[in-house]
């Protein structure tokens, strides 16, 4: 069986395409992932060991800016994003049986599997972004939802509006070309009915959370068995266990003097601290030996070691962190985060912090809470109820569902 994976975003979307890769070339399936040219991410797939084909522009050249994105800017990418899954995906699809996509609203690849007549999935690393009954659709580009609407089935007519807005036109002008009718609507065309949910079900319960007809596989975990770097090891040896903060991809998002703060508040509290670079550079306040920056490093392992972890509520770092039973504090910033955020905070496996940009009194504030034994003993017996295997079980179910 061949299969192409795609998406385009951060590294949290890219990872567990990498992990459901291993899976399906474990059970003797063969794959490449159309992804993002970043330097990032073509480490990443080379350490899976997974082809990859490059996909759109590189996202840290989006993101990775002074400033956030702007509505004016998505309207920009939307066109470009949307060619790039027609030329790419094309190719890259040609004789394969099943197509699937994740990541920011992948417009064009369902479209692309039916010109080629082969299968198609649509995969999502959270619920956040699939009509609710229960919850109102987050922000994106274009017309807002006036303020005094509450109807959540107005909102989410209004949020498909918006996608309509977005990507409408120029999904329907490669769709003639290449003689497929128009679709109405574009975000539902993309999800389709049964979306897969790449999530543990312990972190995010999602029964009747949609009405679509979800299937649940558990988180898509790529394996990571690398060694820390040596220097990180001895820090770690020579005293007791430090609280790591780091905020991943969030460049423009990152909190303000995010660095100092976390290094203040660890030192009101008596640790030392793991501080990660990220796309937001962060660097050591001083120069003092209770700090060390680290690039990128296989958190499956150093988070076992932490006191706790300090980070902006990705799915991915959320479910690492859970996995190693590490207290989180999480500052979300953007779009799934205060979900993640919540759901820890739900748990008794960490807390939120209020306020997108932390300070040193609120910072300590959280370690008062975060850094409590039965805080810690929580997340030592959740660790032992989130799933290890989803990729696993969606590589047999696209196997089951796809296979020649």
């Amino acid at each position: 069986m061949r299969v192409v994976l795609t998406t385009w975003g951060t590294r949290g979307d890219v990872e567990p395409l990498a992990g459901l890769a291993v899976g399906l070339r474990d059970l003797g399936a063969q794959v490449r992932v159309c992804a993002p040219p970043d330097d990032d991410f073509v480490t990443l797939l080379a350490r899976a060991g997974v082809p990859l084909v490059p996909m759109g522009p590189s996202v840290r050249s989006v993101v990775a800016n002074p400033k956030p994105p702007t509505a004016q800017d998505a309207l920009r990418l939307a066109p470009e994003l949307v060619a790039a899954r027609f030329e790419t995906l094309t190719a890259a699809a040609e004789g394969c049986d099943v197509l699937l996509a994740t990541g920011l609203m992948p417009v064009g690849a369902r479209d692309v599997a039916e010109a080629l007549g082969i299968g198609y999935v649509y995969g999502c690393c959270q619920i956040f972004g699939l009509p609710s009954r229960y919850f109102s659709p987050g922000a994106r580009p274009g017309t807002p939802s006036p303020q005094d609407e509450t109807d959540k089935r107005v909102l989410w007519e209004q949020d498909a509006q918006r996608v309509n807005a977005l990507y409408g036109e120029p999904l329907n002008s490669h769709r003639a070309a290449l003689g497929l009718p128009p679709v109405d609507n574009v975000r539902d065309h993309v999800y389709t009915g049964r979306p897969w949910l790449a999530a543990d079900p312990t972190l995010c319960p999602s029964q009747g959370m949609t009405d679509l007809d979800l299937v649940q596989t558990g988180a898509w975990i790529l394996p990571d068995d690398r060694p820390l770097p040596r220097d990180l090891e001895a820090f770690l040896d020579a005293g007791e266990p430090p609280v790591y903060v780091g905020y991943g991809s969030m460049a423009a998002h990152a909190p303000a003097d995010a660095a100092r703060v976390a290094i203040e508040a660890a030192r009101a509290h008596g640790r030392r601290l793991v501080l990660a670079r990220g796309w937001a550079g962060l660097v050591a306040a001083d120069d003092a030996g209770d700090c060390v920056v680290v690039g990128e490093v296989n958190q499956q392992a150093l988070f076992r070691r932490v006191a706790a972890v300090v980070h902006h509520g990705g799915a991915g770092t959320t479910t690492a962190a859970a996995r190693a039973g590490a207290p989180q504090v999480i500052a979300p910033q953007i779009a799934d985060q205060p979900y993640w955020a919540s759901r820890v905070a739900a748990l008794g496996i960490g807390v939120v912090h209020h306020g997108r940009t932390p300070t040193v009194e609120s910072m300590s504030a959280a370690f008062d809470t975060v850094l409590r034994p039965e805080v810690r003993a929580h997340a030592r017996v959740t660790a032992d109820l989130v799933r290890a295997d989803g990729a696993t079980v969606a590589a047999k179910l696209l196997l089951d569902r796809f296979g020649r």
